[in-house]
């Protein structure tokens, strides 16, 4: 059965909408704020911008190079970001070394990818972003040394949160007022919470028919149960394909997406 973290990533309008966001950040060094519920796919974009899914096993676990690591290297110089999750109430020392290490990690992957494994004397930064994901953990003094470490540096920095984390950086004028843009991600609506649908559907061995009522019944009970929740619909759907599976059915249908509703715990997805 997979996982919530199995699924194929789908890339959806709003991802696409993320990754201007990033870009204009990145081109522009200037610092960056996206916000919107739990669950909508904000660190799933984020992590996919920084090519995290294919970085951080080698970033995380250092040691002797593998033929293997040149993709790593070419998706890194790629993105030239630094994708970091905050420990909660971890002090200072930790988010500033766990940076500095990130950092120095993957200037060095993008060397070995710019100059084709030959080591640079002196090798410069190639980092363009820093994304900071869960900033509501970050504590005050993180904060003003981000802020600090910005105004020192020539990358940019990509701030993403609940709604509300901009009323709460408001309180730090100096950081504040050094933020060029804001970008709220939203659920999935209409059309393409239509065509994630399709593609779950098919994974599961369906195909969706929009002239089929039966179909339009699960769909909109999908839709009514999820309001378009990235993760909450990955959950939901895995305990789909559980219940099919135990009772041996072939079609979804609004009955067995309330069973699969009625499995799970939702509240502040």
């Amino acid at each position: 059965m997979p996982t919530t973290r199995s699924w194929p990533f789908i890339a959806t309008k709003e991802h696409r909408r993320f990754i201007e966001f990033a870009d204009t950040v990145k081109r522009d060094r200037t610092i960056g704020l996206c916000y919107g519920p739990a669950g909508i796919g904000k660190t799933l974009s984020a992590s996919r911008y920084a090519r995290w899914d294919k970085a951080e096993p080698l970033l995380r676990n250092w040691g002797p190079r593998e033929e293997t690591d040149r993709d790593v290297y070419a998706a890194l110089s790629r993105s030239r970001t630094v994708f970091y999750t905050p420990a909660v109430a971890s002090p200072l020392r930790e988010l500033r070394d766990d940076l500095t290490l990130l950092t120095n990690r993957i200037n060095i992957c993008i060397d070995q990818h710019v100059h084709d494994g030959i080591h640079a004397h002196d090798m410069p930064d190639y980092v363009e972003l820093l994304v900071i994901d869960e900033s509501e953990r970050l504590s005050a003094n993180a904060i003003e040394h981000l802020r600090d470490q910005f105004d020192r540096g020539t990358h940019g920095v990509l701030f993403i949160g609940m709604p509300g984390i901009e009323k709460t950086f408001s309180r730090y004028p100096q950081l504040y007022s050094r933020i060029g843009f804001a970008h709220h991600y939203r659920p999935l609506t209409g059309e393409e919470l239509t065509f994630v649908l399709t593609r779950h559907w098919r994974k599961l061995g369906t195909d969706l028919n929009d002239d089929d009522f039966t179909d339009a019944q699960a769909v909109a009970a999908v839709a009514r149960i999820t309001s378009g929740n990235f993760r909450l619909l990955q959950r939901l759907f895995a305990q789909i394909q559980r219940i099919m599976k135990i009772n041996d059915l072939h079609t979804i249908t609004a009955d067995v997406v309330e069973t699969a509703r009625s499995t799970l715990v939702i509240g502040a997805t």
